[in-house]
């Protein structure tokens, strides 16, 4: 790296050290100095059975949102990329519009939809199929859909730069050797997609691990999760201490999935 490139790149990593850099230091010293210096609030975030609970459920969750969103994401980007005209309009509106709506819209709006007075329940019961409300809220269930329709769209994009990759001329040979589309799709295309969904999943399942919006209010509080856990740790209880360490726990092992997901990146790109 030059001088030129130095000066060009200081400001923002300057700016990054201030914003993000200095806070996160700041967590590190609580957590080893509250209530009382030491590791202890680490050892209580790696034993107690609420925290390892709360773990356990947020990385159950993760990975059942990052599967579906990533199922999901992976045919949508098909007919976005493969498709005809009018079905890549009508994915691209699929795609872009979630973005133009906030997660706090998007979580109540889901709330309105599947609460056991909500819209779904009303119909349903009305047209006679249920006697009963279903509970779609205020559950693992409900934090699910509330996650997965936020995080589809991020699936799509590294998934649309693996296929537009892929060399028709593969494909074509394939197909003149007899195979069948399935047998292409399985046996050749997606293994030449692996690059993007490798990055899809992890780029969802980083997403996924920070979740707090969605599901405090999908959630209703009995599917509290990691990000939820320390905001009632640092501004409820208050436990600063045990609430840092969960943070750095978590950006741990979120920064080692990032460090995974840029290794595979340029190892891709090779």
């Amino acid at each position: 790296m030059t001088a030129r490139h130095i000066l060009l790149l200081g400001p923002l990593m300057l700016l990054l050290a201030v914003a993000y850099l200095v806070p996160f230091l700041g967590v590190m010293e609580w957590s080893v100095t509250l209530p009382e210096p030491g590791f202890g609030q680490y050892a209580v975030a790696l034993t107690d059975p609420l925290v390892l609970g709360v773990i356990w459920r947020t990385l159950r969750i993760c990975a059942v949102v990052t599967v579906l969103s990533v199922a999901a994401a992976y045919v949508l980007t098909l007919i976005w990329v493969r498709g005809g005209p009018a079905a890549r309009v009508v994915i691209e509106l699929c795609i872009l519009i979630p973005f133009w709506i906030s997660v706090l819209t998007r979580a109540f709006g889901w709330l309105a939809l599947l609460s056991n007075k909500g819209i779904l329940n009303t119909w349903l019961q009305q047209l006679g199929v249920l006697s009963e409300p279903l509970t779609l809220v205020r559950n693992e269930f409900g934090v699910v859909v509330g996650m997965v329709h936020f995080l589809i769209p991020f699936a799509v994009f590294p998934l649309a730069s693996s296929m537009r990759a892929v060399d028709e001329r593969v494909l074509m040979a394939a197909r003149g050797m007899g195979a069948s589309r399935a047998r292409i799709f399985w046996q050749v295309f997606v293994p030449m997609t692996k690059g993007g969904i490798l990055g899809a999943v992890l780029l969802v399942f980083v997403f996924a691990l920070g979740f707090f919006i969605t599901p405090a209010i999908l959630g209703g509080g009995r599917s509290v999760m990691v990000a939820e856990l320390i905001y009632l740790r640092i501004f409820q209880s208050p436990d600063w201490g045990l609430g840092a360490a969960i943070s750095v726990i978590l950006m741990v092992t979120v920064g080692a999935l990032l460090a995974l997901m840029l290794r595979q990146v340029r190892g891709t790109g090779k």
